[in-house]
Formats: C-alpha cells, structure tokens, sequence
C-alpha cells in the first residue's frame, strides 16, 4: 500500500504544528484545566488548541473522505463509519510543555479498518521527526538531517534491559514491577511517543505504562513506528488494540517492547497484573 502523499501530509502538519507551538513555549500562556469524561483533570492551553486547529484543517483538506479524531476536538461518532481514520494529539504531554522540560510532542496517525498504516510523532523541543508507514520500516530524522532507519535491540534478559518510564505517574504499583523485572536502569521522559522513540533507538528496550486513562490518540502513532522497528506494542495482556473503536480509552494499559522480548513480558505481568486486581477490559466497538 503507498501511502506517500498522507505520510507527506502527515509530517509537513506535525512540523507545521510543532512550530507553532514553539512559538508559545517561551511566552506567558495561559493554563485551563479540562474535565475528561472519567472525570480527571488535564491541562490544556493555546498551543494545544492551535496545534490541533492546524492539523485537523490540513488534513480534512487534503482528505475530505477520512474521519478525525483529535484530544482537543469534540468526537461526533461520525468516524465510526469511516474505512480511514486520522488519529491525532496535537501535543502529547502538555505537561511538559507546562513545565518547560521539553518532553512533548505532536503525534499524528491514520488507521484503516482499526489498523495503524502510518504515523509520525515530532518533537518541537529537540527537533527530533520519527515516521512509518506499513511495510516501509520506520526512520529517525535528528536536525534536519538524513533519516535514519531505526532498528530495536535484541535484548531478551530483563536484567540488561533500560525501561523508559513516565515522569509524572510512579506508583508503587510500578515500583513492584521495576523490582519484579529487575530491569538494569530506568530513563525517565514525558509523552509515549517520546518513550517509543527511544525504544525504536535503542536507547531503552520497554515501556509499561499500567494506567488504564491513556486514549487512542496517545499511542496510535508510536505503535507503527516501533512495529516498523522491529517492536510490538500491545495492551498489557498481550492484545492487539483496535482503533476507531467508540470507546477510545486503552483500559488495558500499554506494553511496549523490542519484540524478541514482548511474549516474555507479558507472561511474567501477568501474575503481577492478577495482585493489582487488573482484569482484562473488552473493546466496546
């Protein structure tokens, strides 16, 4: 399948988009806090807005047909009889972008028939562009420069594995894992798009994200990117998620791996999973 003009498309927006924001990270923005529908708090700003605005014109535009789904956009259903769906946050970790550590990005991906086919997630901060498209393999663009194709590690021993880890949501639930895996050393950054990254790297080798409140747009766009590389992302049960789906939470969390190690990781979670009380969540279609 050639998909070239969407992955185009997709990466001039995310650019587009990061830019954008960029030009409101040094400035004095005002912080709203939103109510989700599990009845949480975000954070969310102009350049939430702004980057979302940009993307989701520029993409109705150049496919008019597709169906959307953006954070920052109200969610008519209407994609639910669409064969495409662009899946969108215009800036993963907001909280970073708050915080002014640079841990954010702009994620952008398009799945058919509940299959992601491609994605891109950029980082405005560090001028870092990760892109995939099924069956193409997936590329790191660092400054500019040429892409890079990336490829995971073939780790497979837990104790010589690096875990990227969240900043902002340590439990003791993840301690236990830590401690459960014993895992060689653990990086920690905002945003799953930025934590896939690494992994597709190699500069990390897994990612458990326990919390059942990430959406669909939080790791539509990662998980071709690492599939691309040679990974799995899967909920932590092992299963596939399924997009464009009328519930877009990812109740069953995120494990993301280099592959040669997921089936391992999601039998020694599995136990684990059982003492926190965690049972599998059905997609509601």
């Amino acid at each position: 399948m050639q998909l070239s003009k969407e992955l185009n498309t997709a990466i001039a927006l995310a650019r587009t988009a990061g830019k954008a924001i960029m030009e409101f990270y040094d400035s004095d923005f005002l912080v709203e806090e939103k109510t989700t529908k599990d009845n949480h708090t975000e954070p969310v700003t102009i350049a939430d807005k702004t980057a979302s605005k940009i993307i989701v014109e520029g993409l109705l535009k150049e496919f008019p047909d597709d169906g959307i789904l953006s954070e920052e956009e109200t969610d008519t259903h209407h994609r639910l009889d669409k064969k495409r769906l662009w899946l969108i946050d215009p800036m993963d970790g907001t909280k970073g972008f708050v915080q002014k550590n640079g841990d954010f990005a702009v994620q952008i991906g398009l799945a058919e028939d509940g299959e992601m086919k491609l994605g891109v997630v950029f980082l405005p901060f560090e001028n870092v562009l990760y892109f995939a498209s099924k069956g193409n393999g997936a590329f790191v663009v660092e400054n500019d420069e040429s892409p890079k194709l990336l490829q995971v590690s073939a780790k497979t021993d837990f104790t010589e594995m690096i875990l990227a880890v969240s900043r902002d949501h340590r439990s003791p639930k993840m301690s236990r894992v830590d401690n459960h895996f014993g895992f060689s050393q653990e990086i920690q950054r905002g945003s799953v798009g930025l934590k896939i990254g690494l992994i597709a790297n190699q500069i990390c080798d897994i990612y458990i994200h326990l919390s059942p409140r990430t959406k669909h747009w939080d790791s539509a766009a990662p998980e071709i990117i690492i599939k691309e590389a040679g990974g799995n992302l899967t909920d932590l049960f092992g299963d596939t998620i399924l997009y464009n789906t009328s519930d877009v939470h990812n109740h069953n969390g995120i494990l993301a791996t280099n592959g040669v190690s997921h089936e391992k990781a999601v039998k020694s979670l599995r136990p684990l999973l059982t003492q926190f009380g965690r049972l599998r969540i059905q997609t509601i279609r």
